[in-house]
Parts: C-alpha cells; sequence; structure tokens
C-alpha cells in the first residue's frame, strides 16, 4: 500500500485578498485576520484530498496533527494516520465578525485556531520522510515550499496544492483538484506513465515585496511527479527588449477605456505600463483602480474594490498572464476574489499580454485558480488578449 504524507499550512494565503501580498510571519496573519481575511488553505486542501478518496482502501494518507492536514484527511473521508502533536502551541480567538459567510473554513465552534508555525511544517515533513511516505502533498505558497523542500529536499517527491499569494515556483499543482490527480496518477492509476522531475522552489522577499521591489531566488529544488495540463511552471521573469511591445499593449488598452468606467487593474510590469502611460502611480504588485483618468485606490483590498464598484455603473478588469505558468486570476492577485469578478463579469474581463509571453506558454491554456469552481467554469472557454497596437489573440482559458 503506497502511502501519502498531507501537511496543511493553515494560515497560507490570508493576506492576498486583504492586500498584503503574502502571509509569512505571525504579525502579518494576525494583521490579515484582523481585516477579515478568512483561511483558504484548508478548503483547498480538501478539494484535493476529495479527489482521491476513492482510492482510500489503495493508500495510507499520513497526516500532521489537527488542522496541518489530520482534519481534513478525516473530512474528505479517510482515516488517517497522524504524526505528532500540536498540543502546547498558542491559539488564536477570530471574532465573529470575521467568519461571516465562511462557515466551511475550518475554523472551529469557538472561533479558534492553532497558530502554527514554519517550524511544524518541517518537522512533518521530516516525520512523513522517516515514516516512508511515497509523495507528499502540501497545501501552501512559496514560503511553505521552502519549508518543505529544507525537510526532504528531492530525497521524496512531493506535490503542492496551491494555496499562498504567490506560487512562483514549480512545484504545484495548476490547481487543487489538479493535485490530487497528479497524486493518483502518481501512486495508483498510471504510476509508470507519470515522470519525475526535479523542480524549482523559488520565493521573494515579502518585505520587499510590499514595497514594490521584486527580490526572488532560487532556494532549491524538490522532485515532483510531471502531468502536463496538471502541474506548473516556475514563474518566468520578463524577456529583455520588451519596451516597446509593452507601451503597444498600453496604447491600445488605453484608447479603449470609456468615461465613467472603473477600470481595476492587477499587478504585473503589462499593466504597470498602462497606468505609466496614463501618467498615473502603479503598485505593481497590488491591485489599483481608475476612472477617467484618475486614480480611484491604489494598492487596494477585496474590500475596497467591491465599495469602489458601488460608485460606477460600469466597470472593466485588466489583467496580464504570468509568463511560464499562464495564470490570469488566483496568482498574486487575490484581491480580484469571485466577488469582485462577479460583479464586473467575463465580458468586462481584459487581458493583457505581449505575444512573446503567450508563445512562452507553447499552446499550453490560460489558467484561473479563483477558488470558486463554478466561476472558473465560467471563466473557460475562448478570450481576446491584447497583445499590441490594434493586434490581439483569441486564446484558450482552460477549464
Amino acid at each position: 500500500m503506497k502511502r501519502l504524507g498531507v501537511i496543511v499550512n493553515p494560515v497560507a494565503g490570508v493576506g492576498g485578498r486583504v492586500g498584503l501580498k503574502g502571509s509569512d510571519g505571525a504579525d502579518i496573519v494576525h494583521r490579515a485576520l484582523e481585516l477579515g481575511a478568512v483561511r483558504d488553505a484548508p478548503r483547498r486542501a480538501r478539494l484535493a484530498l476529495e479527489r482521491l478518496v476513492r482510492l482510500k482502501d489503495e493508500i495510507e494518507i499520513l497526516a500532521a496533527p489537527g488542522e496541518m492536514g489530520e482534519d481534513e484527511a478525516r473530512a474528505a473521508g479517510f482515516a488517517p494516520t497522524v504524526l505528532g502533536s500540536l498540543a502546547g502551541r498558542p491559539t488564536y480567538a477570530v471574532a465573529e465578525r470575521e467568519r461571516l459567510g465562511a462557515a466551511d473554513d475550518g475554523l472551529g465552534a469557538a472561533g479558534e485556531f492553532t497558530m502554527t508555525t514554519a517550524a511544524d511544517s518541517e518537522q512533518a515533513a521530516r516525520d512523513m520522510a522517516a515514516a516512508g511516505a511515497d509523495l507528499i502533498l502540501f497545501a501552501g505558497g512559496d514560503g511553505t515550499a521552502r519549508t518543505v523542500c529544507t525537510a526532504v529536499g528531492t530525497a521524496v517527491p512531493v506535490i503542492g496544492v496551491p494555496a499562498g499569494v504567490k506560487i512562483h515556483s514549480a512545484v504545484y499543482a495548476t490547481t487543487p483538484a489538479a493535485a490530487g490527480d497528479v497524486a493518483a496518477l502518481y501512486l495508483h492509476d498510471q504510476p509508470a506513465a507519470v515522470q519525475l522531475r526535479e523542480a524549482e522552489v523559488m520565493d521573494i522577499d515579502e518585505a520587499a515585496f510590499r514595497e514594490d521591489r521584486v527580490s526572488a531566488r532560487l532556494y532549491g529544488f524538490m522532485t515532483v511527479p510531471v502531468a502536463r495540463g496538471l502541474t506548473q511552471s516556475a514563474k518566468a521573469g520578463g524577456v529583455a527588449g520588451e519596451e516597446r511591445a509593452l507601451n503597444d499593449v498600453a496604447a491600445e488598452v488605453i484608447a479603449g477605456m470609456e468615461p465613467g468606467c472603473l477600470y481595476i487593474v492587477g499587478p504585473g510590469t503589462t499593466t504597470r505600463t498602462v497606468m505609466q502611460r496614463l501618467g498615473l502611480p502603479k503598485t505593481l504588485l497590488g491591485v489599483d483602480a481608475v476612472a477617467d483618468g484618475a486614480l480611484v485606490t491604489a494598492d487596494a483590498t477585496e474590500g475596497e474594490l467591491l465599495r469602489a464598484l458601488d460608485r460606477f455603473e460600469r466597470a472593466r478588469i485588466v489583467v496580464t498572464v504570468i509568463g511560464g505558468q499562464g495564470h490570469v486570476f488566483g496568482r498574486g492577485n487575490q484581491q480580484i476574489s469571485p466577488a469582485v469578478i462577479r460583479r464586473v463579469g467575463r465580458a468586462g474581463v481584459v487581458v493583457v499580454a505581449t505575444q512573446t509571453k503567450l508563445l512562452s506558454l507553447e499552446g499550453r491554456p490560460l489558467l484561473v485558480d479563483t477558488g470558486d469552481a463554478e466561476l472558473d467554469a465560467e471563466l473557460a472557454g475562448y478570450i481576446r488578449v491584447v497583445t499590441g497596437l490594434h493586434d490581439s489573440m483569441i486564446y484558450k482559458i482552460g477549464g
């Protein structure tokens, strides 16, 4: 019987929708929750595990204790073997207002959860390696990937469930469901057909990130089962010599801007060029909103975007494509939440990218991972991507 290790970083991604651009450190987690953030990593881990429940008599689950894996494994229908304990760890109380509309976020009835640390995740990974795990499935972001990498390196294959704000590393599946599907293929369904590769573990300095400076580095490699369309690549940086192409894209977007319409502008160098040509400051790694050539709100949270939408009858969302990965929503722009996207509507989504960035995808579809499966399905299909002045391509968003 194959053994699957399960680790959940329960607070991964809590800083996303409230505009904190990360979740590293207890102070950032506290601030995010005080701003009304909801922990989504446990739910995303459960989505992955539900894809595996059909194999519950074929694989053994080795779970980190409590909400670090055990709770989600049981909720998905498994009877896991629990490694370790969270006894003695501090707890954090969440006010009722912070849990409104989030009854399925994994919080206990008392509104408390255990404040785990990177050290807990690292120890869990070490315990799983020692217990003979054939694969470790972990839910988190790049910080969690670094932690697991420190513990196991390339010794044990891993697959990440994307649950963080920033997912630059190539050790993640494209969606939570895809992570479960990769695990099923590797552990049971078609192990001979799944190749293992060493994939990059990347992370950035979150303090610099919040000051609009990208300081990314390679922290190591982990072994990942690869299935086309299910596992993502590392985030690709910009290509030198693209300045003219970026300016052409920006000029086309600006030419199409309508009076009295709110434009929600996502993060990225392509969208930054749009703001520069408007003569406005751009939060490089945040979300801004403009209307009639003026800044409405800068570095906005989900709540601020929803309030801005209340003031305008018409709105558009301008987002770019993550080079090398193809994500449009769900990576670094969680402030543009399902609620925001539904208010604007699919017809109001403006995707921008240079031809070079689209060609780097080698024909792979664009990706969305909003956390709302129904919305992801609604966004799927073909969409026009602005690639230059009077120039665009029709490109598919995968469903």
